[in-house]
């Protein structure tokens, strides 16, 4: 009984470990590694609140330390490697001046990611559903989009502005009052259930072409590609058919 109540909270560090790393490797310009331990950590983030509701073990600190785990994982992390790719990317000449400040302004998305998972603790609403953009979904948006598209959108200084603009709009999804459905299932049967598995398929199947052409392409990068689609999709979905 003693270790078990333990359990939870060790995936939940595992989280936080794996958050630690991708911040490391994102600001040694490997996005790609980066990303990898940010879905690592998203693994590791399903399945403590799993393991804490299967083994009754739920906890006030383990809410607390679940909490601090994501602001790294999905806000510092994703953060840093926008961080990155701002500092090395093409500049407008009016902004060329600002290079060594502007990739800071990346670390305003881990501010508002930590400001979204303090609602999300006192919010009594968002039992079996979300106010506001989740920040592993906006994590997994931002890594895979700066993996998947760098080589394309390095060499735009366009791309500059739109990145900035971007930021913006995703601080605001995350503190939102904009409902979005989560995929958690009070039973198994397909009525009632019909959007989130819906969905699980959708994704799987641009998780699956995804993978399936960087492996023929032979360039890995465009594995993670999918994960954007699937972020905007489940943003549209969640405003065209979640009611507040």
């Amino acid at each position: 009984m003693y270790f078990k109540k333990h359990i939870p909270n060790t995936i939940t560090c595992c989280n936080l470990v794996s958050g630690c790393i991708a911040t490391v490797f994102a600001i040694y310009g490997m996005p790609e590694t980066a990303l990898s331990f940010i879905i690592l950590g998203a693994v590791f983030d399903f399945f403590d609140g799993m393991s804490a509701r299967l083994l009754h073990v739920s906890s006030e600190i383990g809410k607390e330390l679940d909490s601090l785990a994501d602001v790294v994982t999905f806000g510092v992390a994703p953060s840093s490697i926008l961080l990155w790719f701002i500092s090395v990317t093409d500049y407008p000449s009016m902004l060329e001046p600002l290079r060594s400040v502007l990739p800071f302004v990346a670390y305003v998305l881990a501010a508002f990611s930590a400001l979204r998972l303090a609602k999300f603790n006192l919010d009594t609403r968002q039992t079996t559903s979300f106010i506001g953009l989740p920040t592993p979904a906006n994590a997994l948006f931002w890594g895979a989009l700066i993996v998947s598209f760098r080589s394309s959108m390095e060499q735009h200084w366009v791309i500059l502005p739109m990145l900035l603009a971007g930021i913006l709009v995703s601080c605001w999804l995350l503190v939102s009052e904009v409902p979005m459905f989560a995929l958690k299932f009070k039973h198994w049967g397909i009525k009632g259930n019909e959007l989130k598995y819906g969905f699980v398929a959708f994704s799987g199947i641009a998780l699956i072409s995804g993978i399936a052409c960087g492996i023929m392409t032979a360039d890995y990068a465009v594995c993670y590609s999918p994960l954007c689609i699937i972020i905007l999709a489940y943003i549209l979905v969640s405003v065209f058919t979640q009611k507040k």
